[in-house]
């Protein structure tokens, strides 16, 4: 794309409910030779090939939810310009961005702008043969459970449930786990015991938890366990990507990955990571796998998803300094000498340019990425860093025409904010991935993070990341080595993530909601915070 076409490029398609669907470039993409667009084309198929899988994570019925919306949308003989049906197709589009019935942000469960008798009429229109009926299921009984999913308050009401006080297991409609509470799943990974425990396995990170007859048992996720006819088309297309490897190297990554989810075994998964953070030579790169825990009350199980992308081969290179300086960051980070890593070594960053998003990621997408997980591996061998470049981009240019600078800004911080604002986003999330979540170490023999800060830990952990970035985006050194220009590149910054953190992202969830996702609750702590120190003498 030639600097002037991205006027006329249409960034926002459509917009409903609390959400804008807005387009993105992939640019680069011509420029691949034939071998690694086919290796591009067959991780693009993996991509989609698990998309069920996020689904049924969520929640155990969203996929027969989903199955009946999309009949009745499809061939519902009913007024269609009724406004029952209008909010019917609201309802679906909110159903395919959060994956699931339960809103992406707030977990709760979303509800129907349409009535109960509306649904039943536009059910029964329908004949028996287009409905997926369970095994001696009648379609009288699937209308009764639809009725009952849809418009009962008291079904599976929150996805992830995070309040104090709260059965976090019980009361969340997730499905990592089946009949158990809050306390045997803590016991049930409490009494899990590592070889090395220096290395700890990431337990639960592939599998759900159930209650059998002969106590509790893990579902594994592999190619002959749970997800197993989706897994098993994943491999397929991994098989076909590793033909068209760009080094050896890349070649090793998606065997060892093949090999994990064959076996299912985590500590496959551990070696594909670290041969995974050892690659940064290749232009083409992917996340494949169950990943970020968020989607669980205590931390355990990793959500599905995947990544596709290019290097953007410019901004990796302006941007990199930032992890060439990890070293400096890390030494000059006002925290005890004692969490500090000795050895900054291994944190690489780039920014790419996103071919797809599936699972966990899409359609609400991240705009920064730090892999692995696991904190031994980025303590031993480092960690790799990401910005969706080309995400950022559509965000950015989306914002342009929708008013908020106007809305939200003063005269002096709007031009601070036109003048810098795109690149202060870039460096916070530079920052925010390499040096916040790449830096630092835990204190040996006290247990990880989800064990100690329990269902605060991911909150924690992110305001954690977002400090460090909004530490360092006003140091003189940033204008040293050239990353930005001015001390008001910071400061655009700053205004930007008090704005955000106090009003602008409150539109993404309900009124009268409390913030439940955890890179939102982050920001309004470090804002709000921010904001009452400084009341007194109206200043931040």
């Amino acid at each position: 794309m030639k600097p002037n076409e991205s006027n006329d490029f249409i960034w926002q398609t459509e917009q409903f409910a609390d959400i804008r669907i807005l387009r993105y470039r992939a640019d680069g993409f011509n420029q691949l030779n034939l071998g690694q667009k086919l290796m591009v084309w067959h991780l693009y198929r993996a991509a989609l090939t698990g998309r069920d899988i996020i689904y049924d994570q969520n929640y155990k019925y969203n996929l027969i939810i989903r199955s009946t919306l999309e009949t009745i949308f499809e061939n519902a003989e009913i007024d269609k310009t009724d406004q029952n049906w209008l909010q019917f197709e609201v309802f679906l589009k909110r159903l395919w961005f959060s994956n699931g019935i339960h809103h992406h942000y707030s977990t709760e469960k979303l509800i129907p702008g349409f009535d109960a008798a509306f649904f039943t009429e536009a059910f029964n229109s329908l004949h028996e043969s287009q409905l997926h009926l369970l095994k001696g299921q009648t379609k009288k009984e699937l209308l009764a459970f639809m009725l009952d999913q849809l418009f009962n308050p008291e079904v599976a009401p929150k996805r992830v449930q995070q309040e104090d006080g709260r059965d976090l297991v019980r009361e969340s409609a997730c499905n990592f786990y089946e009949n158990i509470s809050q306390e045997e799943a803590e016991k049930f990974y409490a009494d899990k015991t590592d070889e090395d425990p220096q290395r700890p396995v990431s337990w639960g990170l592939n599998s759900k938890l159930v209650k059998t007859e002969n106590g509790l048992k893990e579902q594994i996720y592999f190619a002959d366990g749970r997800y197993g006819k989706a897994i098993r088309k994943i491999v397929i297309q991994l098989e076909k990507a590793r033909q068209y490897a760009e080094n050896e190297q890349q070649r090793g990554i998606i065997c060892k990955l093949i090999d994990f989810y064959e076996s299912g075994n985590l500590k496959t998964f551990d070696e594909y990571s670290i041969l995974w953070v050892q690659d940064t030579d290749s232009k083409i790169d992917f996340v494949n796998g169950f990943i970020e825990v968020y989607g669980d009350p205590l931390g355990y199980h990793g959500s599905w998803q995947s990544v596709v992308s290019i290097r953007d081969e410019d901004a990796s290179k302006r941007f990199g300094q930032i992890s060439a300086l990890a070293g400096w960051f890390e030494a000059q980070s006002p925290i005890a000498r004692q969490y500090k890593r000795s050895d900054a070594a291994g944190i690489t960053y780039k920014v790419i340019q996103a071919i797809i998003e599936s699972g966990d990621n899409a359609p609400s997408s991240p705009i920064g990425v730090n892999l692995p997980n696991a904190d031994w591996i980025r303590s031993e061998h480092g960690s790799k860093s990401v910005s969706l470049g080309n995400i950022e981009d559509a965000y950015e240019n989306a914002s342009k025409s929708n008013g908020s600078l106007e809305a939200f800004f003063l005269p002096d911080q709007q031009e601070r904010i036109k003048k810098y604002g795109a690149l202060a986003s870039k460096l916070h999330t530079g920052l925010h991935e390499v040096i916040g979540h790449g830096s630092g170490q835990l204190m040996p023999g006290v247990g990880t993070p989800k064990e100690t800060l329990k269902s605060y830990s991911n909150t924690i952990e992110e305001a954690r990341a977002d400090l460090v970035a909004l530490y360092f985006i006003t140091d003189p050194k940033m204008i040293d080595v050239g990353l930005c220009p001015s001390p008001e590149t910071g400061k655009a910054e700053y205004d930007s993530f008090m704005v955000n953190g106090l009003l602008r992202q409150l539109v993404r969830v309900e009124k009268g909601k409390n913030l439940e996702e955890s890179h939102m609750r982050n920001r309004q702590l470090i804002a709000a915070w921010a904001f009452e120190k400084g009341k007194d003498d109206k200043v931040v």
